[in-house]
């Protein structure tokens, strides 16, 4: 079955589904991305800052499929912030995943302490698009008064904006100033991983009756109804794993629909509990580190 895609607001079709890669060891991103290959999928989230740029492009290449039909997309981290400093993040990323274009590049954080850091390397994301070098263009972990003050000096409006959303912590009013500004909403952590990989007041998501009671209703799993939800609400999610029956079981998600009902039940889970890191509290002394050249 294709994948349904979403439209950007340059026109591009991005994948609804992709496989994300963050904290997947580099020894095993090459097999997790080429089972998501085979299961179906073609949109692939990787980042600088995971290591594993490189698996993924030999992944990708050692494929049957053209690389015209794998939608790829990757992040600068802060230390590569600044106009020039960003222009090489985007030559180190491309030789790594060995392409010389990338479908979608994503700055990873907002730096408010150095939120002209911020623009600069905005600024030279718009270079790459103008160039042809990149398709499109975006941003992550944006709130909206990093949306605000870009949009307030940007000339390309960011495609995209990739942010923890699951129904534990939806970010309502992220998602609500990006659709305002035709900006998709991006889920990383879309069936609340973070809620139980990582220690935190919340109890696990794949745990919740009220998902449970929707899943056994619709004889589907949990997290097939977490990604329903997502993207019946127009979202474009990337949940991650490395086991090919979990990457699988996540892409099995568009022969089924969510009731009204059901939306609303899982809306109504929000917390407002984050369980990443605070955006406000991005700083390059705390997260800064140097990404390796290829």
């Amino acid at each position: 079955m294709p994948t349904p895609q979403l439209t950007l607001n340059n026109g591009v079709e991005i994948p609804a589904v992709g496989l994300g890669v963050f904290q997947t060891p580099p020894q095993e991103t090459r097999s997790a991305v080429e089972a998501a290959l085979s299961a179906g999928y073609r949109h692939i989230d990787t980042a600088a800052a995971y290591g594993n740029e490189r698996e993924v492009g030999e992944a990708i290449a050692r494929s049957s499929i053209d690389r015209s039909e794998v939608f790829i997309e990757t992040k600068i981290w802060i230390s590569d912030y600044g106009y020039d400093q960003t222009l090489h993040g985007f030559e180190k990323s491309a030789a790594k995943l060995g392409v010389e274009q990338i479908d979608l590049l994503i700055l990873h954080q907002a730096l408010p302490s150095e939120f002209d850091r911020t623009l600069d390397a905005y600024r030279a994301l718009e270079k790459l698009l103008a160039d042809g070098r990149v398709r499109a263009i975006g941003v992550s972990n944006f709130m909206v008064d990093h949306l605000t003050a870009l949009l307030d000096k940007a000339t390309v409006v960011p495609a995209v904006n990739q942010i923890e959303v699951h129904p534990y912590f939806a970010q309502r009013e992220v998602q609500a100033f990006a659709a305002q500004h035709g900006i998709l909403s991006q889920a990383w952590s879309p069936i609340g991983g973070i809620t139980f990989y990582r220690d935190g007041e919340h109890t696990s998501t794949l745990q919740d009756p009220v998902i449970g009671d929707i899943a056994k209703a619709h004889g589907k799993t949990l997290a097939q109804v977490m990604l329903r939800w997502h993207v019946q609400q127009g979202r474009s999610a990337i949940p991650k794993s490395t086991k090919p029956a979990r990457i699988a079981e996540n892409f099995d998600v568009f022969d089924f629909a969510l009731t009204a009902e059901q939306l609303a039940a899982i809306d109504a889970l929000d917390t407002g509990k984050r369980g990443g890191p605070d955006p406000a509290d991005i700083t390059l002394a705390t997260f800064g580190r140097p990404i390796p050249e290829a």
